[in-house]
């Protein structure tokens, strides 16, 4: 039986307003197993970004209890969370956030510069196949292109974790399967722990088990006995 590598007990997200109460997380009981690829579904609201952001350590839980390893999230302190997501764990979100200014290398060379084991930028950028790209700038890169960046931005670090939130939500189906070939790549060769948001139910083929959420709730976890490659979707 694996270990579980995320675990949370009864994790409740509230957000006051003032004037109501929004329950974006409403006693959520999970584990995350390592190097599993997990897909979140579910509809816009219904609590999947916000218990990323927790286990990510971007946001707090109102109530409840979070564990990475033998590491309880929600006893530390934000500098104890940052020194966290700086030495465990890896984003990639919908859009790209590359420095206009600097090329696909340079870029990844960010992450590199302030990790305490990073992978050579170029090793980064080969594992989501853009080996022959290094040297151009985001404008001179596709959609799928730039969001490969920052796939092997976030992957230099080496990460146990990589948490991505929407990444094919703004490129089409073609360029949408390069860059899920890349997260697939990085979970089967890496053996990244990887979670996946997404609006696209079909993009649950393609991982070991699919967690849907509703209304704040995780309402039903499947688990795919035979999973499909990015390229064998059909969308």
């Amino acid at each position: 039986m694996r270990e579980p590598i995320f675990h949370t007990e009864k994790v409740t997200k509230v957000y006051d307003t003032g004037e109501v109460k929004v329950f974006a997380l409403r006693g959520v009981d999970l584990d995350l197993f390592e190097g599993e690829m997990t897909v979140l579904l579910g509809a816009s609201g219904s609590g999947k970004s916000t218990l990323l952001n927790i286990l990510g350590g971007l946001d707090h839980a109102t109530e409840g209890r979070v564990f990475f390893k033998d590491m309880e999230l929600t006893a530390m302190n934000d500098r104890e969370l940052t020194a966290y997501r700086r030495n465990h764990v890896g984003f990639v979100f919908q859009f790209y956030n590359l420095v206009p200014s600097l090329t696909a290398r340079e870029n990844v060379a960010l992450v590199t510069e302030i990790s305490p084991d990073p992978m050579r930028p170029e090793m980064a950028l080969e594992l989501v196949g853009l080996t022959n790209r290094m040297d151009h700038f985001p404008a001179e890169l596709s959609g799928g292109e730039q969001q490969r960046v920052a796939i092997a931005r976030a992957i230099a670090k080496r990460p146990e974790v990589l948490f991505c939130d929407e990444p094919t939500g703004a490129l089409d189906s073609k360029t949408g399967v390069q860059v899920l070939e890349a997260l697939d790549q990085v979970n089967r060769e890496l053996g990244t722990t990887t979670a996946v948001i997404t609006h696209n139910a079909d993009i649950r083929k393609m991982a070991h088990r699919v967690i849907f959420f509703a209304d704040g709730q995780i309402s039903e976890v499947r688990v795919n006995e035979t999973r499909l490659k990015p390229h064998e979707i059909d969308w």
